[in-house]
């Protein structure tokens, strides 16, 4: 199958630093590397991720920095030239950088959102900085980390021409079950968000407070200093993904918390789920719409409400325990991979360039035999 050159402007590759973005595009265009396809990722040079970089040369694309968005005038050649061109959610100055896309670009254009339930909040009360209505329809592809309804809602109520579904996935050669002394009973990773805030009290901090025999651990960047840590809970500032698989291996439990936007709309798993999995690392989490179409309640993960559920499920015994981490390990690997996330981004994306082509090379009614219209130097200008 013929390989694709794709330009990706994403948040960031380079640092995993206080970002969920990171581990999603490094799994995700690995997979797609060792598919074939050639790739540009650039990135905005942020201070606060280049004292943090722990990707700073990957081996499956070119990523290249720039200091502000005039200078992507450098790469308008590659933008051009590409068969697709991908803008993600979070890029500072992203309606600035999408409108710049849609002018040059004579491929495929998509927008990859990886907070969609945040940004259509956003987008509802003025405040969203990466992305305009206006935007929506002129990207030929809307690529959401929400599934369901969420997906009619972008196609009927904002234009989207094609709005797909394109949940976050692990990297299985990277996330492994590691052996090792079960130091915590229940491990958070996650950086600090206060619609999250409540629940990680809810469902960690108060099970710790109830039990200062057993030991808990939050891992992640930008906590207040103001919050009361319960003695029994570890502090971790921030686990690099290098070291993820030991982290996750660590724990008997994880828990995942899910942002309040997320779980109105449903359908959002979050990669920390699939990590954790994959790692052969049971899981606690809080509950949402579509979450028993990605992994079995009860049987691959645990859904707890509060404080004494959560308790319960920390007091199982191990066949049990083991017995869910080893169900939800399977279920990962076999659909919810970088592998697996890669072939159907791919399959979109080629999608995405046949309806470019077809609307570029549509019969001209008025010429002679109704020939075929010769296309024009940027596609998007048959359909203007």
């Amino acid at each position: 199958m013929t390989a694709m050159r794709l330009v990706v402007l994403g948040l960031s590759l380079s640092s995993s630093w206080g970002n969920g973005h990171a581990t999603t595009y490094r799994a995700l265009l690995r997979a797609l590397a060792a598919r074939g396809h050639h790739i540009v990722f650039l990135e905005r040079d942020q201070p606060w991720y280049a004292s943090h970089r722990d990707m700073p040369d990957p081996d499956f694309c070119r990523l290249q920095f720039y200091d502000e968005t005039d200078d992507l005038s450098l790469f308008e050649n590659l933008i051009a030239e590409a068969d697709a061109v991908i803008v993600g959610s979070y890029v500072p100055d992203g309606i600035e950088i999408g409108r710049l896309v849609q002018r040059i670009a004579r491929g495929a254009t998509a927008f990859y959102d990886i907070d969609t339930p945040v940004t259509l909040a956003k987008l509802r009360d003025g405040s969203c900085e990466y992305l305009s209505a206006e935007l929506i329809p002129l990207y030929d592809l809307y690529l959401s980390f929400t599934g369901g309804p969420t997906l009619d809602l972008l196609m009927n109520d904002h234009g989207s021409p094609a709005a797909r579904a394109l949940y976050c996935s692990v990297d299985e050669h990277a996330y492994r079950p590691i052996a090792g002394v079960r130091r915590y009973d229940l491990g958070y990773l996650g950086t600090y968000s206060p619609d999250r805030q409540p629940t990680l009290e809810k469902l960690l901090l108060e099970p710790a407070r109830r039990r200062p025999d057993l030991r808990f651990a939050v891992a992640g960047a930008q906590y207040p200093a103001d919050i009361d840590w319960p003695g029994n809970v570890t502090r971790l500032e921030h686990v690099p993904p290098s070291e993820h698989p030991a982290f996750y291996g660590a724990c008997r439990f994880t828990l995942n918390v899910t942002r309040a936007d997320m779980i109105r709309a449903g359908h959002s798993p979050s990669v920390r789920i699939f990590e954790a999995a994959a790692c052969g690392t049971p899981i606690l989490s809080d509950i949402w719409a579509g979450i028993d179409a990605v992994l079995a309640p009860g049987r691959e993960i645990a859904l707890v409400q509060d404080p004494d559920e959560v308790l319960a499920w920390l007091g199982c015994d191990e066949p049990r325990r083991e017995a869910m981490a080893a169900a939800a390990r399977h279920r990962t690997l076999a659909a919810h991979t970088a592998t697996h996330r890669a072939a159907e981004l791919e399959d979109h994306l080629r999608a995405a360039v046949s309806r470019r082509e077809r609307a570029a090379a549509r019969v001209d009614l008025t010429a002679p035999f109704g020939r075929t219209a010769a296309p024009p130097a940027n596609p998007r200008e048959a359909t203007a």
